[in-house]
């Protein structure tokens, strides 16, 4: 697929179906994800991918939990798009457990690296990871959606899944064949959006 094309049609797809995800493609979406850039070519992060059903259901219970609990508190949204993705991710919700992989991108607890020096968090290094591995799911034909809200409950997730108290959750992706299309997403006019040179 044309890179261009795989950037403009990835989406967050939050329905899938049974069918389970091939191997090989899972490894190409971790070596994908791996290349991705990091600040110093420091790699930070490390991948820890469920597939079994019976972690995937413990964890979609955490997952539902913690998405109610996000949900009670976040500003409700009345507006056409807003009631769309509220259905959308509220049936993630529903049937994370069931999703045929689920993959968490850990990053480690770092104090800054040098003390009084502002040069960014650290999900600055993972991030471009997190993008590699759904642009290459995308090139694949698989669906995925980055999601943060499991962080309600991080530390039931990180005792769940064996993780050491020095890691923390940047990103959890699904992963999966869709139930939905594949489209350019409605987003924002970036000319509306940028300034050369002084703010403006």
């Amino acid at each position: 697929m044309d890179a261009l094309e795989a950037i403009m049609t990835t989406r967050a797809i939050r329905r899938f179906t049974d069918e389970p995800v091939a191997e090989d493609d899972l490894w190409t979406c971790l070596r994908a994800a791996q290349q991705a850039p990091s600040g110093g070519n420091v790699q930070p992060t490390r991948y820890l991918v469920v597939t079994d059903p019976d972690v995937r259901a413990e964890v979609g219970k955490l997952y539902r939990s913690a998405f109610t609990r996000y949900a009670e508190m976040a500003p409700e949204r009345t507006d056409a798009v807003g009631l769309r993705i509220g259905r959308s991710a509220n049936h993630l919700a529903d049937t994370l457990g069931s999703v045929p992989v689920i993959v968490f991108f850990l990053m480690p607890r770092l104090p800054s690296l040098v003390e009084g020096i502002d040069i960014g968090p650290v999900h600055a290094s993972v991030y471009p990871a997190v993008q590699n591995f759904c642009l290459a799911a995308r090139a694949l034909g698989l669906g995925t959606t980055l999601t943060t809200v499991i962080r309600v409950h991080q530390g039931e997730a990180l005792e769940l899944l064996g993780v050491p108290e020095k890691w923390e959750i940047a990103a959890m992706v699904p992963l999966g064949h869709p139930a939905e299309k594949f489209s350019v997403a409605v987003r924002r006019d970036v000319s509306k959006l940028t300034s050369f040179n002084r703010w403006s």
